[in-house]
């Protein structure tokens, strides 16, 4: 008996769900460690090729990111002071909160 998935192309959008995976750079977002300091770009050991990066660092690295096509970055922020509630995480001068604000005054298009 021969077997054709037929309801698999009934519409478009059944087809692009069930074609072969394509991964494109406009697909990707890249993870970023953000740390306090100035001008510091601190290797991480366990991730080769990956840094923690200083707000400033950070800035150019977004936009060199960019300037590749990747439209998207997260933000892994290393507070100076960790506490119990986490607030770092939630504080108006927090170090993601400052990332934030720098990357998208210079590459505001970068979805972050």
């Amino acid at each position: 008996m021969i077997i054709r998935p037929r309801r698999l192309r009934r519409t478009s959008t059944i087809r692009r769900m069930v074609r072969e995976t394509i991964i494109r750079v406009e697909d990707l977002i890249l993870p970023i460690f953000v740390k306090h300091g100035k001008g510091e770009r601190e290797p991480i050991p366990s991730m080769v090729g990956h840094y923690r990066l200083s707000v400033h660092e950070l800035v150019k690295e977004a936009e060199e990111v960019w300037s590749l096509g990747i439209p998207g970055i997260i933000l892994f922020g290393l507070p100076r002071v960790k506490d119990a509630l986490g607030s770092e995480a939630y504080a108006r001068d927090g170090i993601v909160q400052k990332a934030v604000a720098a990357v998208k005054e210079r590459v505001p298009e970068l979805v972050v």
